[in-house]
């Protein structure tokens, strides 16, 4: 097996740990320390984050999604695949080197999502996003670290408390979505959904198309109203 190449690495935001850009052949993967964050071979459940989300939201005209974390774009594309022509579409990522990667050297993975005139890509925190305005958002789509514990940034837990939930669900319209991804099942943030008000599904989803090996989770809350 051919060894795999170090192609970049980037600081994440306060000392939060490096990222690095990995390639083997035509696969590559995004590292933080020992842990593989992401893999171009593992897409399903990325994917499974945008299309189960829209199941949920009844077609509805010119919606309103905000995705945190861009990634190797998986979402991104799975959610234009999906969404209509009227959608708008704001990724927020935090580290800028990723966006870079994903115009550089992962160009071949993104596909040109990037250019398509619905999406618009902010480099910052999603959180500030989420907390500017209340029924914002038709959908918010998280896929910020490798679950609801901040593993990569401890800052990320702020999302995930109860406290941001309730920021959460108060940016979404009537019926939004919130669509969370991890790595592994967690309990007390079933818990913390449900507790939000939230009207939460729990969803394993396989990692690689085709519903063989390893599954993820994906939790799906959605705002009854207030």
């Amino acid at each position: 097996m051919k060894p795999w190449i170090h192609l970049d690495s980037a600081q994440m935001p306060d000392d939060g740990g490096e990222l690095r850009l990995m390639r083997r052949d035509t696969e590559f993967s995004i590292m933080a320390g020992p842990i593989e964050l992401m893999n171009s071979r593992l897409s399903g459940s990325e994917e499974a984050l945008a299309t189960l989300a829209w199941e949920r939201l009844s077609g509805r005209a010119a919606p309103r999604v905000l995705i945190g974390g861009l990634g190797m774009g998986f979402t991104l594309r799975a959610a234009l695949a999906v969404l209509p022509g009227d959608a708008r579409v704001t990724v927020a990522e935090l580290v800028p080197a990723v966006v870079a990667w994903a115009r550089g050297p992962l160009a071949g993975v993104f596909s040109g999502c990037l250019d398509d005139p619905r999406v618009t890509i902010r480099e910052g925190d999603v959180g500030p996003l989420i907390g500017a305005r209340q029924a914002a958002w038709d959908a918010i789509l998280l896929d910020v670290d490798n679950g609801p514990e901040g593993l990569t940034r401890r800052a990320n837990d702020a999302l995930y408390d109860l406290a941001g939930l309730a920021r959460t669900r108060a940016a979404l319209t009537r019926g939004g979505v919130l669509a969370v991804w991890s790595s592994a099942p967690d309990e007390g943030f079933t818990r913390r959904m449900r507790r939000s008000g939230l009207l939460t599904e729990v969803l394993r989803v396989p990692a690689r198309k085709g519903g063989r090996g390893a599954r993820h989770v994906i939790w799906i809350g959605t705002n009854g109203g207030r």
